[in-house]
């Protein structure tokens, strides 16, 4: 009933009444001063609850409590993340204080349009869903103002992908009042993670909130630290390089003949379309590219330079026999000299320099073997240190220095 009534004095101070609110409605007379009719023209005498509640010389403390419900679609190739938020604002309005002789000390809601409250706005968000329409805020009898704010909100994440897919990135979400300034408003800021559901490639590791320092308004920042769980991308990713490479390395072992370079090469071209597809589904930076990026190139120059290796060998060899069955024996031509001399065999001779170009040729290819296999591991290697304990810091962003909110630069 107390509820009733206040909700219509607030619409007739919209229309302009003038007749004061009763001490037995349980509201103090200081809390409405209502103007009288020869005044209501002047909008300095007019009280209006739209309006910031005045704290004196103070700006109005503003207390939100943030919980996060859930942080999904985490999207690296967008750098997007969607999250589903609850923001609890509370404040005092001393206008809205219950007399202390009154009865009424339940709390009373009321419509969010009848009040004031902060005009959020988030930086970072594509678009934000609030969720409840109508809010309503709660008025306790001293005064304080509860309030409760359902969004879900998709938003911009500089994802730090250098050590991707083992990445750990700070994602935030900055909320601005642009209707105040910092004269008139102060957050005070708390997070809580009601996260329940860990089955999620990226998981929420911490959860923190901060004051930006140097700004033109009023606002606050959640910060959200997702790390990757990687599962995915060494299933899809790292095994397959990491097969390719082992197959390649087997096939060293076999002997130098066209089935080998038939092996070669089908493994290079599997390779090529294996990373054709692994470009696409890694994602890019102007700055701190994955680690993974360069090291599957790497992987596909030593693709490369060992089917060249078996091409050239095979292609030398295979040229070598040629040429030796069709050049004269030396044996034929001086047969006719040492008739009657026994003599070796015609077929002997061919065949003695065709194995010593072959045993060349396997020997070359041996020690290629030998130096590939230590290239193969020092690669490994150099990657898992860099892996370790290589860093790499992004460029800052343009306009992280300047302050935000204030006059546009003409």
């Amino acid at each position: 009933m107390m509820a009733l009534r206040l909700l219509l004095h607030l619409t007739f101070l919209g229309l302009g009444t003038t007749q004061p609110l009763a001490q037995q409605q349980g509201f103090s007379v200081p809390a409405f001063d209502w103007p009288s009719s020869s005044n209501l023209n002047s909008p300095q005498e007019v009280p209006d609850l739209i309006q910031i509640p005045n704290n004196g010389s103070k700006p109005l403390v503003v207390d939100v409590q943030v919980f996060v419900s859930n942080v999904f679609n985490v999207d690296i190739l967008r750098y997007t993340v969607s999250s589903t938020l609850l923001l609890r604002l509370s404040w005092l309005n001393t206008r809205l204080a219950l007399n202390s002789t009154g009865h009424q000390r339940n709390p009373v809601m009321l419509p969010w349009d009848v009040l004031w409250r902060p005009r959020l706005t988030v930086r970072e968000a594509l678009w934000v869903n609030w969720q409840d329409k109508s809010p309503q805020a709660r008025v306790d009898r001293d005064g304080h103002i509860e309030f409760d704010l359902a969004l879900t909100t998709e938003t911009n994440c500089d994802f730090e992908l250098f050590h991707f897919p083992r990445d750990q990135s700070d994602c935030h979400l900055t909320f601005f009042a642009f209707s105040n300034t910092v004269t008139e408003l102060e957050f005070q800021v708390h997070a809580v993670n009601e996260i329940v559901s860990v089955k999620r490639e990226f998981v929420v590791q911490d959860l923190k909130t901060q004051i930006p320092p140097q700004h033109l308004v009023p606002c606050f920042q959640v910060t959200l630290r997702l790390q990757n769980t990687a599962l995915k991308a060494i299933l899809t990713l790292l095994v397959p390089g990491e097969a390719l490479l082992l197959a390649d390395l087997c096939g060293g072992l076999l002997p130098l003949h066209t089935e080998r370079i038939a092996y070669k090469v089908t493994l290079l071209l599997s390779y090529l379309v294996f990373h054709s597809s692994l470009i696409q589904a890694l994602p890019s930076s102007s700055s701190c590219n994955p680690l993974l990026v360069y090291y599957f190139t790497v992987l596909l120059l030593l693709l490369f330079v060992s089917t060249t290796e078996t091409v050239l060998l095979t292609g030398l060899l295979a040229r070598g026999n040629l040429r030796a069955e069709d050049s004269p024996s030396p044996a034929l031509n001086g047969e006719q000299h040492n008739r009657g001399k026994p003599g070796p065999n015609p077929e002997e001779a061919p065949g003695a320099g065709k194995g010593s170009r072959r045993s060349w040729a396997e020997a070359a290819d041996r020690i290629f073997f030998q130096v590939y296999v230590v290239g193969v591991a020092c690669s490994q290697f150099i990657f898992i240190a860099l892996w370790m304990w290589a860093t790499c810091k992004s460029d800052p962003a343009p306009g992280a220095a300047s302050p935000h909110g204030g006059q546009p630069r003409l």
